[in-house]
């Protein structure tokens, strides 16, 4: 007998997105996980469907959803969690680097926008995973950061084009979360990190954080799994500071 409850979740293989990944099948829905190269990611549950393709292409994502139709007949939440962090100084930025930025970090979540918000039922979700800095720039991060203030608009704007049929879009700001990905962006020289990561981790949390810590990526999880609920049916058009008090607003 199938779930009734279903979660797509691009770049769902590893970091944040495999934390978010776990929580959902735990929470038993069915998972559709997409990534790159799915082939990495070594779990197995009755409820995992795992789906590989390019998601920075407006195609895979179409083809992603009728599958995921086909199999399941709903999909109840629709997360857009593909991203890429790097750090270059403006005279650095090329148009190779600048392409990989932007479709990774943009045209990602533009594309699975559009395609989920054709086939998503009233009363479902789409949720974008941002980053805290869509809401402050910082040195040498001009791309990532402007990428990822983009979804901001993004998700504002497309919550009151949908909200009209049903549909609530959010994001959610992360500041620093310990993954893979952040620790191979903070070996950039061009990073803040400069080559001492623990370092500038625990500095960074003394300086920043209200709370003395920083926030992990079932902290991410569990915002998601929140705002795919009825719990959160009022709350649609926010990108949400996942942060610790870094950023208070």
């Amino acid at each position: 007998m199938l779930n009734n409850r279903t979660a797509v979740i691009i770049g769902g293989t590893k970091g944040i997105g495999l934390d978010i990944t776990k929580l959902f099948l735990k929470r038993n829905f069915n998972v559709v996980v997409s990534a790159r190269k799915i082939s990495n990611l070594n779990l197995k549950n009755k409820n995992l469907l795992k789906i590989s393709g390019d998601f920075s292409k407006e195609i895979s994502h179409k083809k992603l959803i009728i599958k995921t139709l086909k199999k399941y007949g709903n999909i109840d939440v629709y997360i857009n969690n593909v991203g890429l962090s790097d750090w270059r100084p403006i005279d650095k930025v090329d148009q190779k680097f600048l392409n990989k930025m932007v479709l990774n970090n943009y045209f990602s979540a533009v594309w699975g926008c559009k395609q989920a918000s054709k086939k998503l039922k009233p009363g479902s979700s789409i949720i974008n995973i941002s980053s805290i800095a869509g809401k402050r720039g910082s040195k040498n991060n001009s791309i990532y950061s402007s990428c990822k203030f983009a979804i901001t608009g993004l998700t504002q704007s497309l919550a009151k084009e949908l909200g009209c049929k049903g549909i609530r879009v959010n994001s959610i700001c992360p500041v620093l979360i310990k993954t893979p990905g952040l620790i191979k962006a903070l070996k950039n020289k061009y990073s803040p990190a400069n080559k001492k990561i623990d370092n500038f981790l625990k500095e960074f949390t003394v300086s920043n954080s209200a709370l003395g810590k920083l926030p992990t990526g079932n902290d991410v999880a569990e915002l998601c799994y929140f705002l795919s609920s009825s719990n959160s049916s009022s709350i649609t058009g926010q990108n949400i500071n996942l942060d610790c008090g870094v950023f208070p607003q």
